[in-house]
């Protein structure tokens, strides 16, 4: 593989015109489909065959007009409440929503709050109505049985007088019709008293199933309304949750401030904010004090920005035909600018010593190529590997994560390994400043500066960090194994959910609107939870009102369920909606044992009404979809893991190696779930990190962080390793290979890992909330593995294994081929016999 990589390295260099063309040419490609293909992302989490996407799918069949997706809009008033205008202003705001293409229908606070509190009056009345009718319905009772009587005894008197009966009949008859024209009336009077009952009983169960329910504020200072769209909110154009924002901010001259909740604010068409920026502008700072001149530090980044636009490119270009979340393309630009600046510079970095020894620069660019890009493009592997194997679990959103970011990562090695030798002959000599070239030649020029240099390397390795990791073994991992032990231990309470508007920072709408709803409604109003309910066939309206009315007591009775209401009931009478008001928010542990509670529930609910009940909405799915990742966690750790045994046992031909890259990623992942459980869950550093309202942690980060975290840990994994089986394989004494190894990559490996977490950290303030965990868990997660892992307990144990850690059966070694990822093939041949071949 380096002989290949030699090659190619030398054929980019000569032809520099003809990759740069090509480079570009795909630049151009791929920029121009993103532009005419591109679609609408979303946060769009749902997972086919779950209850929540079958109950939807039910929906949209039968009842269309309540399978949209619903976000609620808070107006807040001054200390005086709701003016008369205030009101007017929040109704023509309603009746303006929808009138767009794209609203089904909204839900006036006001109007809806007013029936509720006019209900009891209603049915207080309706009651007294139904009371005096049925007085009059006992006194025209009374009053006709006294008829009947009197009518049977004028008939008996007739008929002693000895009248005959045809007689008795015609002169009788007035008197019967009047009576029968009674009864009739009591009849319908009775139906129609009998009516008014059930009607009344009816609204006494809607009152009764309202409790808990309200839609403005008892201080009357905050009213909720809701919005129902056609499709669903993630489905929602940026456009449309502009204007919908628009239309409501229009209260505010009414002096009422209207708040969108977080699924019309959302904003996922923007990647980069402030933060992104910082985070660069600290990575190129990094690459200027370690390469020293601004072409030189310039050329990883825009190596970087080139993979980035290739590969988010091609991403955006494919959110027209496939359902994209917005983390989709945000992770595929995090790793595309980590990466991509890393391994390109790895290779400059290599470049530029080779450059400065005396190194012919076509030769030290094919030679850097074959030796720090063979451990580019394996380092490279692991991490495709680790993200591609996001599709196992078998959730769509998430392969589609994994898959976009892998192929960024793998856009980013082909940069790395064939554009930037290219740039490099462009460059030339001008990658080192004129004061580093005097230095080198003043050196060179010295007589025995070869000795002196090996006595200075000696000196060099047996100092600094290597030399005390390696002088103190047992303490270094000790301490390194303690520490991450320590950050790891708040793990053990990790809890995942999807983040709601409580996540969102203070002073955003989202928030507020959150905040506000929660005050002043209760936190469950955040995220209510759609019930579906399948009817027997056959109901009457009557018998389909009441079986509703039965599910919503039952609903009720679970505990820590605030309302249950019914919503909607189709034409068949098949299918009605129910709305559940939990008593927290939708992240909250209660409310996902609430969701399972409610499931439990069916079983019950079937057998004693007949109803067979479904959840759906956003906190069912919510849930749903943090319990399938949660248990996709194990068997995704273990095909990971796998794997990367096989890959560094191919790469390093050890047995120890592999193990000890492994056992130290496990330590790094719980150092950095520990860390992101105390500021995210637990809220420590809230304020540093702005995490006003702690809650559960993103629910597909630990999977995300564990193929992530993985694949850079075996980045540094086999930029460490390789130096010191380089030396190792050189003729070195083991012991010192651990010592001459890590001082050849330790400077370029804290560099990478300065680099990689500024990048990753300047996501933690990103205009995205759900990014920045993710931002803070891959930054932390990298500090961690770089700096405790690979650069403290790596060395340690290396050096204390010596020899042994390169032991490899015999037959084994026979069976696996030889990766040659540290170049050795290239230091033996030698650069002028490789020139020879490629001549010939």
């Amino acid at each position: 593989m380096a002989l290949l990589l030699y090659r190619l390295g030398k054929f980019s260099y000569r032809h520099r015109w003809l990759v740069i063309s090509l480079w570009l040419a795909v630049l151009l490609g791929m920029g121009g489909a993103a532009a005419a293909f591109h679609g609408t992302m979303s946060n769009n989490f749902q997972i086919p065959g779950t209850e929540t996407q079958r109950m939807l799918d039910k929906l949209k069949k039968e009842l269309p007009e309540s399978s949209g997706g619903s976000a609620g809009i808070v107006f807040e008033a001054g200390e005086a409440g709701f003016t008369p205008a205030g009101k007017t202003a929040v109704g023509t705001a309603m009746t303006e929503l929808r009138t767009l293409p794209d609203v089904q229908g909204t839900v006036d606070p006001f109007e809806t709050q007013a029936q509720l509190d006019g209900a009891p009056a209603e049915i207080s009345a309706a009651e007294a109505k139904l009371a005096a009718g049925q007085a009059e319905l006992d006194a025209s009772r009374t009053q006709l049985a006294a008829g009947q009587s009197q009518l049977a005894a004028a008939e008996q008197q007739m008929a002693a007088a000895g009248l005959p009966a045809e007689a008795i009949r015609a002169q009788l008859a007035p008197q019967r019709a009047q009576l029968a024209e009674g009864q009739a009336k009591l009849d319908a009077g009775a139906k129609e008293a009998a009516d008014g009952a059930a009607a009344l009983a009816l609204g006494k169960r809607q009152l009764t199933a309202s409790e808990g329910m309200r839609f403005v504020s008892t201080d009357g200072r905050a009213a909720i309304a809701q919005v129902q769209f056609k499709t669903s909110v993630n489905g929602l154009t940026p456009a449309v949750r502009q204007q919908v924002q628009d239309i409501v901010h229009g209260v505010s001259s009414a002096g009422v401030t209207a708040l969108a909740s977080k699924e019309i604010t959302e904003d996922v068409s923007q990647l980069f904010g402030v933060s992104e920026i910082v985070g660069i502008a600290v990575a190129a700072l990094a690459l200027i004090v370690m390469l020293g001149t601004l072409i030189a530090a310039g050329l990883p980044l825009l190596m970087a920005l080139i993979g980035v636009a290739v590969g988010v490119g091609g991403t955006f270009a494919l959110t027209g035909v496939v359902d994209m979340s917005s983390i989709s393309p945000m992770l595929a630009l995090m790793l595309g600018l980590a990466v991509g600046i890393d391994y390109s510079l790895f290779i400059v970095n290599r470049h530029r010593g080779q450059l400065l020894a005396g190194m012919d620069p076509e030769e030290s660019a094919a030679l850097a190529t074959g030796t720090s890009g063979n451990a580019v493009l394996f380092a490279g592997l692991t991490v495709v590997i680790a993200l591609a194997a996001l599709v196992v679990p078998g959730l769509p959103f998430l392969a589609v994560m994994g898959l976009s970011a892998a192929a960024t990562v793998a856009v980013a090695v082909v940069v790395s390994l064939t554009l930037t030798p290219a740039v490099l002959s462009l460059i030339g000599r001008r990658l080192v400043s004129n004061r580093a070239w005097a230095k080198a030649a003043r050196h060179n020029a010295e007589p025995g500066h070869e000795a002196a240099d090996l006595e200075r390397a000696e000196k060099r390795s047996s100092g600094g960090w290597g030399g005390l990791v390696t002088r103190h073994p047992w303490t270094a991992l000790l301490a390194g194994v303690v520490l991450l032990g320590v950050l790891a231990l708040p793990a053990s309470q990790l809890r995942l959910a999807l983040p709601d508007g409580g996540s969102e920072p203070v002073d955003s709408q989202a928030f507020k609107a959150y905040d506000l709803t929660r005050q002043s409604f209760g936190e469950g109003m955040t995220g209510p939870i759609v019930v579906v309910g399948e009817f027997p066939a056959g109901l009457s309206e009557d018998e389909a009102r009441n079986k509703q009315f039965d599910v919503a007591d039952e609903l009720r009775s679970v505990d820590n369920v605030i309302a249950a209401a019914p919503l909607a009931l189709s034409e068949d009478r098949r299918t009605a909606i129910f709305q559940v008001i939990p008593k927290e928010g939708p992240a909250s542990a209660s409310t996902v044992q609430v969701v399972s509670e409610l499931r439990a529930k069916g079983k019950e609910i079937r057998e004693s009404t007949g109803v067979t009940i479904g959840l759906t909405g956003q906190t069912a799915g919510n849930v749903d979809v943090s319990e399938k990742l949660g248990a996709a966690l194990p068997p995704y750790l273990a095909i990971v893991v796998g794997l990367s045994l096989i890959l560094l046992l191919l790469v390093f031909r050890s047995i120890v190696v592999p193990l000890l890259a492994t056992g130290g990623f496990l330590l790094s992942l719980a150092a950095a779930f520990g860390a992101v459980v105390a500021v995210y869950q637990w809220g420590w550093l809230g304020a540093v990190f702005d995490v006003a309202n702690p809650g559960a942690v993103l629910s597909f980060l630990p999977i995300i962080l564990i193929g992530v975290l993985f694949g850079l840990a075996m980045d540094y994994q086999v930029f460490i390793t390789s130096g010191m089986r380089e030396s190792f394989m050189h003729g070195e004494d083991a012991k010192h290979a651990v010592r001459s190894g890590f001082r050849h990559a330790a400077a370029v490996v804290t560099a990478a890992a300065i680099i990689m977490v500024s990048v990753f950290a300047g996501f933690i303030f990103s205009h995205l909330t759900m990014v920045r965990p993710l931002g803070f868990a891959m930054a932390f997660g990298v500090l961690v593995d770089a700096f405790v892992v690979r650069m403290t307990i790596v060395p340690a144990v290396m050096y204390l294994l010596g020899g042994k850690a390169w032991w490899l059966p015999r037959w084994l070694d026979k069976l696996l081929p030889d990766a040659d990822v540290e170049g050795a093939s290239l230091q033996r041949t030698g650069a002028e016999t490789l020139d020879k071949e490629l001549v010939s």
